[in-house]
């Protein structure tokens, strides 16, 4: 899987979000959070080939 998308991020920063009740000013922390973990997703993709790594 390549680099997630701003889309990708945005949806997982927004389920974060609402998982952690929703909390005002935090919106930078929640992005990075999206974002690491879709990186990590990745890297422990079984499927990984050397095409892919």
């Amino acid at each position: 899987m390549p680099e997630p998308t701003e889309q990708d991020v945005r949806d997982r920063a927004h389920r974060l979000w609402e998982q952690a009740g929703k909390p005002e000013g935090r919106e930078d922390e929640f992005w990075h959070a999206a974002e690491q973990e879709l990186r990590n997703e990745d890297k422990s993709n079984t499927m990984r080939t050397p095409d892919t790594l």
